[in-house]
């Protein structure tokens, strides 16, 4: 961090892959005190590049970006250059987007609808040791935490190659839900649901979801309810 004239600026970098947003956020933060943007990176990949020749204290990080996303930069630039702090800055807020960074080491998390003021707040926090986090952020936390604890999982890999977030989606499917009613279960977009959705129809060669029922069922990855007539 730098002094000047009693206010302590943030020498930061700025990971964005689409151009107009980049510069936007450069040119917002340009505007406003206590920061120092130092460089802009278009992929994740020239963002630890940045880091490692400009050691700056910390990087505004999208997640969506070619090469290298945000979650494996992030989680790069925390294991050679721990002093430099990273701030997700992103369109997403699903669970899918936000517990991976986390657990990659980001210390921060906004949407790109924060104000400058906001970003500002959250630069400082995480180097003052504080989680940068938009009330939004903090809610869904505290929210996570107080669910029950997931369905425990099958023991035996799941068949055909399926993650355990597909294998879930396909329980799910089991039971009946629709596409919005699964989103909501996992708190992620229906848009992720239709991906984990067509990955799992891929490697399974289903074809709609009524074979997708059975597949389930024949699997024994799904069981008949009690009482269920089978």
């Amino acid at each position: 961090m730098t002094e000047g004239e009693g206010t302590v600026s943030a020498r930061v970098v700025v990971a964005d892959d689409q151009t107009v947003v980049r510069e936007g956020i450069v040119m917002l933060l340009g505007l406003l005190p206590g920061v120092e943007v130092v460089g802009a990176a278009g992929d994740g990949d020239e963002a630890v590049r940045l880091v490692a020749e400009l050691d700056p204290d910390v990087v505004l990080m999208d997640l969506r970006m070619p090469r290298c996303d945000g979650v494996e930069a992030t989680r790069r630039i925390r294991a050679e250059h721990p002093r430099t702090q990273v701030v997700v800055l992103t369109t997403y807020a699903d669970d899918d987007s936000l517990f991976p960074a986390l657990r990659a080491g980001a210390r921060g998390y906004l949407t790109k609808d924060a104000g400058g003021d906001e970003i500002v707040r959250a630069v400082h926090s995480v180097l003052s040791g504080d989680a940068g986090l938009s009330p939004s952020i903090q809610r869904r936390l505290l929210e996570r935490l107080s669910e029950p604890e997931p369905r425990q999982q099958p023991v035996e890999p799941a068949p055909d190659g399926l993650t355990v977030r597909e294998t879930e989606v396909l329980l799910l499917i089991a039971e009946g839900l629709s596409n919005q009613e699964i989103a909501q279960r996992l708190h992620v977009s229906t848009a992720t649901v239709k991906t984990h959705i067509n990955n799992l129809f891929a490697k399974t060669g289903l074809k709609d979801r009524a074979q997708a029922v059975r597949y389930a069922y024949a699997k024994g990855l799904a069981r008949p309810s009690a009482g269920e007539v089978t």
